[in-house]
């Protein structure tokens, strides 16, 4: 099987800080895959809150994760923080990627790194929605 590679953009919209806590580590002492893409989800919910949305209101839509790739780069260990950055790209008619990079925030060291698809859903119709407009508009390149 050939290895996920995940090409990142030159630079992000956001980042945020999140420690490592005992419960994000498994019983190889280092950072649990299940548990970082529960890490990678808080940012996603602070990404969104940084613009004034929720998962559940991005102008009136909610969201839902329709796919997730990453790539591990190295491994992380309790007591560090992660610097999580993420951006929006690959649009399309319904949703697009949220790209993102994590990496050790004292020495930069990458960490992972990964895209999440995400479709816009309107929870009261019970059906994807197209991207709202003012969403999508905050990531069109100057």
């Amino acid at each position: 099987m050939a290895r996920i590679r995940i090409e990142l953009p030159e630079r992000f919209t956001f980042s945020t800080d999140i420690p490592l806590l005992v419960s994000h580590i498994n019983y190889g002492n280092h950072l649990d895959n299940a548990q970082l893409l529960g890490i990678v989800s808080e940012a996603r919910v602070r990404f969104l809150k940084s613009m004034g949305y929720g998962e559940l209101d991005v102008e009136g839509l909610g969201i839902i994760v329709a796919d997730a790739a990453l790539q591990y780069r190295s491994e992380a260990f309790h007591g560090e923080t992660m610097r999580v950055e993420m951006g929006a790209a690959d649009f399309h008619e319904h949703g697009c990627d949220l790209v993102w990079r994590m990496a050790e925030a004292a020495s930069g060291r990458e960490v992972a790194r990964g895209k999440t698809g995400i479709v816009f859903f309107d929870y009261g119709q019970r059906r994807k929605a197209t991207v709202p407009e003012g969403f999508g508009r905050r990531f069109v390149p100057a």
